[in-house]
């Protein structure tokens, strides 16, 4: 075969046209949800978080864990669909609080109970321990997206805590790309740098202070606070994801998304940093 007729790849690692487009569709829901229907984007986010708890199942299955996804996922979408319900219902006579507690404890007991009679003896705590893994890292942090956005507020809550993920990304990227010489986890993230970790949280508290006060109507200095944690909230969940995928020995969650990756591999930062954003927003502006 000549050189020419040689397939070429993308500098980039991927098809970036096809990367671009999956990116915009996935993009469009939230922006439509946010904007004008909040009941559309809490359904993609179910269902977003529930092929999530898919994938994290099917990584943790490489390492002879064998969470009960069946449960998990029903009670993923319930937690979330049915936790903004009772938030922005109150009448309804359910606390959000006793909804998600029962929730939890639902998927907890259904683990059980499933993995009781599935057997065999062997390999029981290593599959209980699959299950519980994914209900706190998936359904138990996502309810903090229903009740962020329950609030009068709500759709600009989330928007603050999305620019502030993706600025952090950016600046990570663009700092790390320049002037990354210090590996920050080497073992688990070789591309990131405490350079470019410096870079995101600098961009994230710049655009957190404009959101502050012009998005939140609050006092500039909560946005330095709000950007600071946010980012480094958002990094650990990068580093989280990527110490299960080299774990279960990876390199994606899956190949739902062509040019992305899985969609844990698009969700990985936003995961731990909404319930961070939900404490700082909390302790500042209420409930």
């Amino acid at each position: 075969m000549a050189e020419s007729d040689k397939p070429r790849t993308p500098r980039a690692g991927r098809d970036l046209p096809v990367a671009i487009g999956v990116g915009l569709a996935l993009l469009a829901p939230i922006v439509v949800g946010l904007v004008w229907f909040h009941w559309l984007f809490i359904v993609y986010v179910a269902l977003l978080l529930c092929l999530g708890v898919v994938e994290v199942s099917r990584a943790v299955a490489r390492k002879d864990m064998r969470a009960e996804t069946v449960p998990i996922v029903i009670g993923t979408a319930l937690i979330i669909v049915g936790g903004y319900f009772v938030t922005v219902a109150p009448d309804v006579g359910v606390s959000t609080m006793t909804f998600t507690f029962s929730c939890l404890v639902g998927m907890m007991l259904a683990s059980f109970v499933i993995r009781l009679f599935r057997g065999p003896a062997e390999g029981f705590i290593r599959d209980v321990a699959a299950s519980s893994l994914i209900i706190v890292y998936l359904p138990l942090i996502g309810v903090f997206v229903a009740l962020l956005l329950a609030p009068d507020n709500g759709a600009a809550r989330i928007w603050a805590i999305l620019i502030a993920v993706v600025a952090s990304d950016t600046g990570a990227f663009a700092v790390g790309v320049l002037f990354g010489k210090h590996k920050m986890a080497p073992d688990i993230s070789p591309s990131k740098t405490w350079e470019g970790f410096a870079g995101g949280v600098g961009l994230s508290v710049i655009v957190s202070v404009a959101s502050a006060v012009f998005l939140l109507d609050m006092a500039w200095w909560i946005g330095i606070a709000f950007g600071v944690f946010v980012s480094i909230a958002g990094t650990v969940g990068d580093l989280a994801e990527s110490l299960i995928k080299r774990d279960a020995g990876i390199k994606d969650m899956s190949n739902w998304l062509p040019g992305h990756g899985g969609v844990m591999d698009r969700l990985d930062s936003m995961v731990m940093a909404f319930p961070v954003g939900w404490f700082i927003l909390n302790l500042a502006m209420g409930s």
